[in-house]
């Protein structure tokens, strides 16, 4: 083979999807010389699922790599079409922001930011193999043969590797919307030792616009107040389209039911293993037979494109059964079908070998992030991709790893699901997943995680002076409040009638009448003096008033939850001469290695009971040392 050595970087990505993005930039951005390297550039940042970010836990997670410093919240909010906010009627700790996305605008957008940025060079090859000298990564090899060097490297291959579309009978070798697959290196992974997982996921038909009646369709606007992704934008486009929603009809059912056998889901062509949250149409079927109809929701793929997407219709049924089902649908009776939906099979990493930093345990300077580390979604691969970006970074300046705890994240959460717990299927962020969700809100994830970005050094002056002048505007209104006292009077009981709250005989503060549920910030300005402040400080203050208890009393269960964290287990435990422990909690403890008790309290196999030994066995250790 060729010796030709095409580069030498401090950092490479491989892959060019959300999570690879998000890594190189975050690389570049702190000073590392990087490449990053795609199949094809022209897919950089491909959304091949529904064009939209955000949603239930993944505005989370957007706004928190926001507050970081990352980039596809600004991409975001330059690109989209529709916006608005979920679940308004179940209160801020579940509130989530989601947006439609000009899938084609997105990708040309992300592109050129690529493009742009200093220390950034950006590469089309297929990368098949990767140098290490004794447990070390020192490079990769691409399909020209020509070697590239570096001194960490980040794997964020998506879907790509080993990719295996499936359309019914009919099977073939490819990654997402027809790209090529990568199919060498997973060999050369395992030749490395690491454990290789097959997972499944899919993608809805994309239909003709103009072949829609939308007569018989339900139209789902946009917010008219639209709320940015990042804390950056300050200006916002209106909304652009509508989505539009309909629902499967007992036709429908019928066409599923009766060619459930060419379904390669049942038929056992499809090996790998899929999303339990986010079922193909015919698994619906099948699993809630009990229901007449599933929502379907028909969603543009861009301004310039007549495509929309068939969200909850995916399938990997063949695409003759697909048309009729399709048709089946009010709305879609003359639907023309301009790509079937499919399946697609890939290689992935069980993600328990990892660290907490997303280093791999074993091979030094070997990083993973996005849906090779067994997650689904663009906004978790994105999450990953900014951490493991971050800490190549931090492993070549000899810093400490940015590890983010559940009580500080959704992107703690979410890494340390999948390196504590692992998964045995595509991993989705839920807002159940996060103990801690009332203080975890997309509202203030700046107050969490700006200071952070700050120190980490991806946060520029402009965002955390913006930062500070909100944060001094929220203290200070609320301090205003505590200390603005109005006393009993016609006025203020007239007030308080209309607005169905109890009358007062004795003096309250602003902050007290504020914590009344009926009582909104914006109706005290009929009794006091208007503050000139922004909606999003107005939004901040008025949840720390009214949840206020809640949050002290989750700030509490925080305090008790870093003490475990706190409790640091050695590296040099052999977890198997602890006497008292269970055999399947040595045998996890000693694989896993977690770093501490709180992570070792949250493997799977390990008891309350196991952790009690380990308290023990602690105190022992440490009286041993003492003497």
């Amino acid at each position: 083979m060729s010796d030709f050595i095409g580069g030498e970087y401090d950092v490479i990505v491989v892959g060019a999807g959300h999570a690879g993005c998000e890594a190189a930039l975050a690389s570049a951005r702190l000073g590392h010389k990087t490449a990053i390297f795609s199949l094809n550039l022209d897919s950089i940042a491909n959304m091949p699922c529904n064009p939209n970010i955000g949603g239930t836990a993944k505005g989370q997670l957007v706004r928190e790599l926001d507050a970081l410093g990352g980039q596809m919240g600004i991409s975001a909010d330059a690109t989209f079409i529709q916006s608005k906010i979920l679940n308004r009627a179940k209160g801020p700790a579940v509130y989530s922001l989601r947006a439609q996305i000009d899938r084609r605008a997105y990708s040309g957008y992300m592109k050129l930011v690529l493009e742009q940025q200093e220390n950034l060079d950006l590469k089309q090859a297929e990368v098949t193999e990767i140098l290490y000298d004794e447990k070390k990564v020192t490079g990769i090899r691409v399909h020209t043969n020509a070697k590239y060097l570096c001194k960490a490297l980040i794997l964020t291959t998506g879907t790509y590797l080993k990719g295996r579309i499936i359309i019914g009978e009919t099977s073939f070798e490819g990654g997402p919307d027809g790209l090529f697959p990568a199919n060498r290196l997973s060999d050369s992974l395992k030749n490395l030792g690491i454990e290789i997982l097959r997972f499944k996921t899919g993608t809805p038909a994309r239909i003709n616009r103009r072949s829609v009646d939308f007569s018989k369709l339900i139209e789902q606007p946009g917010d008219d107040e639209i709320v940015p992704f990042s804390f950056m934008t300050t200006e916002l486009k209106e909304n652009q389209v509508s989505c539009y929603m309909s629902h499967t009809t007992k036709e429908t059912h019928r066409i599923i039911q009766e060619n459930l056998h060419r379904s390669p889901l049942y038929s056992g062509d499809i090996e790998g293993i899929g999303p339990r949250y986010c079922p193909s149409i015919e698994d619906k079927i099948v699993k809630f037979a009990d229901k007449e109809s599933h929502q379907i929701f028909v969603e543009p793929m861009g301004l310039g494109t007549m495509e929309m997407y068939l969200q909850g219709m995916s399938t990997s049924l063949p695409e003759d059964v697909q048309i009729k089902m399709i048709r089946s649908v009010p709305g879609l009776e003359n639907a023309v079908v301009m790509r079937p939906a499919y399946a697609i099979e890939y290689d992935c990493i069980n993600p328990t070998q990892l660290k907490l930093s997303l280093e791999h345990k074993e091979i030094e300077g070997l990083f993973f992030a996005g849906q090779i580390n067994g997650s689904s979604g663009y906004e978790e691969a994105a999450a990953q991709g900014l951490i493991a970006g971050i800490n190549a970074s931090m492993k070549l300046e000899n810093r400490e790893p940015l590890i983010l705890d559940r009580s500080q994240a959704y992107i703690g959460v979410l890494i340390d699901d999948l390196v504590t717990k692992g998964t045995n299927e595509p991993y989705r962020m839920m807002t159940s997943r996060a103990e801690y969700r009332l203080w975890l809100r997309q509202d203030n994830a700046d107050v969490r995680l700006t200071p952070i970005g700050r120190k980490i050094g991806l946060v520029s002056d402009e965002r955390y002076n913006k930062f500070l002048k909100k944060r001094n505007q929220v203290e200070g209104e609320i301090k205003r409040l505590k200390e603005t006292i109005l006393p009993p009077s016609d006025h203020i009981n007239s007030f308080l009638e209309r607005h169905g709250s109890a009358r007062i005989v004795t003096g309250i503060k602003l902050y007290d009448l504020l914590k009344r549920p009926e009582i909104e910030y914006e109706h005290l300005s009929e009794i006091d003096q208007k503050a000139d402040l922004s909606k999003e400080v107005l939004e901040q203050v008025t949840i720390n008033i009214k949840y206020e208890g809640y949050l002290k009393r989750q700030m509490n269960q925080i305090d008790q939850f870093k003490r475990m964290e706190e409790r640091r287990l050695p590296d040099d435990i052999d977890y198997s001469e602890i006497h008292g422990l269970s055999l399947e909690a040595r045998q996890k403890l000693n694989s896993l290695r977690p770093l501490s008790l709180g992570q070792a309290s949250r493997i799977s196999g390990v008891s309350p009971a196991d952790i009690s030994v380990l308290l023990v066995y602690l105190e022992s250790r440490k009286r041993k040392k003492s003497k």
